[in-house]
């Protein structure tokens, strides 16, 4: 499984940006993904899990209420809707499959990463 994230960038506090994350691979679309993000000094932090069918979703507390990730099996794309971003939300965002059979908040339970996209919220 290769995993491509795109859509970071640049914007200021209470804007949005769409994270997406494409998926190589005959059986990624069935495997539950996650999004975690690293801050810069800082360790990897779990932001949002969703299960392989798409209709359970889980999210740190965080980003509830901020945040949606969804996804789209037939594209084997996954996405994480950003709103009311805040300074404290720059990090690198990174994707990641699990082969588990459930979502997970632990970065040891995945086995497949992205590369990860800079998201920058200026104050």
């Amino acid at each position: 499984v290769q995993l491509q994230a795109s859509g970071g960038g640049l914007v200021q506090a209470g804007g949005s940006l769409r994270l997406s994350c494409a998926a190589s691979g005959r059986t990624s679309a069935t495997y539950p993904k996650g999004w975690f993000r690293q801050a810069p000094g800082k360790e990897h932090e779990f932001v949002a899990s969703i299960s392989s069918s798409g209709e359970d979703t889980y999210y740190a507390n965080s980003v509830k209420g901020r945040f949606t990730i969804s996804r789209d099996n037939t594209k084997n794309t996954m996405y994480l809707q950003m709103n009311s971003l805040k300074p404290e939300d720059t990090a690198v965002y990174y994707c990641a499959v699990t082969s588990g059979s459930s979502p997970s908040r632990w970065t040891y339970e995945y086995d497949y990463w992205g590369q990860g996209t800079l998201v920058t919220v200026s104050s």
